[in-house]
């Protein structure tokens, strides 16, 4: 059976209302089997780590430099690149679906490479006027748009 890998995307320094929301839709996505992957670091990235280690999920970070350390403490499997931001693409391209919460210029970057590749992506809060994305208020909602679009349970 094949692994449906979720990335989630957003900013190293979110909002209170950003990381609570990347908590639980760790939770939810660890719940329903999902495995997480994003860039590894602080914020939203820690925050859905968090939330999906929480519920015994799995989660992996493709993190920019080459020490392993760097990830946040909620990784489970490291992926490290030296390509800096450069390996923001690797992360969409490794998952399923997308989903954006807040975040800045690197965020909008990952939205551009899912567009590009045809991920499915979805977006919590900033970024929805861009075209092709689907715009979704709550964990609840985007757990729903995912599991539509990667036939999850």
């Amino acid at each position: 059976m094949p692994v449906n890998i979720v990335a989630v995307i957003g900013g190293a320094i979110p909002t209170d209302v950003e990381r609570s929301k990347a908590a639980e839709l760790g939770c939810l996505l660890a719940e329903a089997g999902f495995t997480v992957i994003c860039g590894g670091g602080a914020g939203v990235m820690e925050a859905v780590c968090s939330g999906a280690r929480s519920k015994g999920g799995r989660t992996i970070g493709v993190i920019p430099g080459t020490d392993p350390s760097e990830a946040n403490q909620f990784v489970e499997t490291v992926i490290t690149t030296g390509l800096g931001t450069s390996r923001n693409r690797m992360i969409v391209l490794s998952a399923n679906a997308v989903v954006a919460v807040g975040g800045g210029y690197g965020t909008l970057s990952e939205i551009a490479y899912a567009l590009q590749a045809g991920r499915p992506i979805c977006v919590i809060g900033k970024w929805s006027a861009i075209e092709g994305v689907a715009a979704v208020d709550t964990p609840a909602e985007a757990m729903e748009f995912v599991t539509g679009h990667t036939g999850g349970d």
